[in-house]
């Protein structure tokens, strides 16, 4: 398929990406998954090799590339496993906000490493209470004289377990109203020394994607420097809605190519698999499993690239990329369900790659806001 927003720049940067990870990452993935964690040396030769936030200016460490390179990155790294989004929220989620909206003194002091593995980030958005509705948030960062004092708890933080850069969300004016209007973003910076008052939580088990730490984050009296916010106090609503656009394209990117792999694998497991002496590709229902499959992973990848290019060229697509989030993703659900049963029993193994797919794409219809929530956007953009 024609991709016009891909040049041979990027397919460059995809030959070498791929050539690492056909190296040193599919050959100790699984063991990556039975640890629960990717090694801090994936990060840093991922630094080291240029794949770390090439977007960023040149004096940050950067390349200046444009998204199609987070586009490749993120089709990798997915049909390596889900398990490798870490560094993907890193690039294209968590570090535009600091791009965006930290002061130069800001920039200076966390960009650079972001570029070279040395440093892990993260964004704490969700609570033990509270989900998709991040009005409702209940961390507070009281003002006491040049610093915050921060209290909550969060959960489901990617990268949270090995985390030493966090973006928390929180309450800078618990009273305001609307409620979304006292909503701030500050750092926790834990990078070069221990935060008091901010503590890891137990490393979540997850029923799938087991390679990504995830982790609760909690917060008793941290105290952070007040010049640490990002932006201005009382934005950070604002600023999470300017950045959700790019985070749920990502994730319907990672969902397509995941989608796409699962079909891969399918049609070459079916072709060999025999049954009342011939390949189960020959029979009927195969084929017509596999066609539905196929018609709907097309259409998937039409639109989503279409969104690439709109986005790309700096275009407000919150309506369309509320679409493609959630239905992308709960057609890749379908595809693994639908792979699954053709594998048969096989695909029950965890020896078989799609058993692994199979558990690992239901939580792409949850994070970055649910598919619910996605459908509430789309009718009230429409009117209702």
């Amino acid at each position: 398929m024609d991709r016009p927003f891909l040049t041979d720049e990027h397919e460059i940067f995809r030959k070498s990406l791929r050539k690492y990870l056909e190296k040193d990452v599919i050959p100790n993935y699984e063991k990556w998954e039975e640890e629960r964690q990717i090694p801090q040396s994936f990060w840093k030769k991922l630094g080291d090799l240029g794949f770390l936030c090439p977007w960023l200016d040149e004096q940050y460490g950067g390349m200046n590339t444009d998204f199609g390179y987070a586009v490749v990155f993120a089709e990798e790294l997915e049909k390596v496993g889900a398990g490798l989004n870490g560094p993907g929220l890193h690039n294209d989620i968590v570090m535009p906000y600091i791009a965006s909206y930290g002061s130069e003194q800001q920039k200076q002091k966390w960009l650079p490493r972001s570029t070279t593995g040395e440093l892990i980030s993260s964004i704490a958005m969700t609570e033990p209470g509270t989900g998709s509705d991040l009005a409702s948030i209940k961390t507070t960062a009281v003002r006491d004289g040049d610093d915050y004092i921060i209290n909550g708890e969060k959960t489901f933080i990617t990268n949270g377990y090995t985390t030493n850069f966090v973006i928390v969300v929180c309450k800078t004016d618990p009273k305001a109203s609307p409620a979304h209007s006292g909503i701030s973003l500050l750092v926790v910076d834990a990078v070069d020394l221990d935060v008091p008052g901010f503590r890891k939580g137990k490393k979540l088990r997850k029923v799938g994607q087991h390679a990504a730490d995830t982790a609760e984050l909690i917060f008793e009296d941290c105290r952070v420097p007040a010049g640490n916010l990002l932006g201005e106090e009382g934005k950070g609503f604002y600023y999470l809605m300017d950045k959700l656009q790019q985070e749920r394209i990502t994730v319907a990117i990672s969902a397509m190519a995941s989608a796409e792999r699962m079909l891969e694998l399918t049609i070459e497991y079916v072709k060999q698999r025999e049954a009342f002496g011939k390949p189960i590709s020959k029979f009927q229902n195969t084929q017509f499993k596999i066609a539905e499959m196929a018609t709907e992973i097309q259409i998937g990848r039409t639109f989503v690239d279409q969104l690439i290019i709109h986005h790309m060229a700096g275009k407000s697509i919150v309506n369309e990329v509320s679409m493609a989030k959630w239905w992308v993703t709960d057609m890749a659900k379908k595809v693994a369900a639908e792979c699954m049963q053709l594998h048969g029993g096989y695909g029950y193994m965890e020896e078989y790659e799609i058993a692994r797919r199979y558990r690992d794409i239901p939580v792409t219809s949850i994070y970055a806001g649910t598919n619910e929530i996605m459908k509430t956007i789309i009718a009230k953009n429409i009117g209702l």
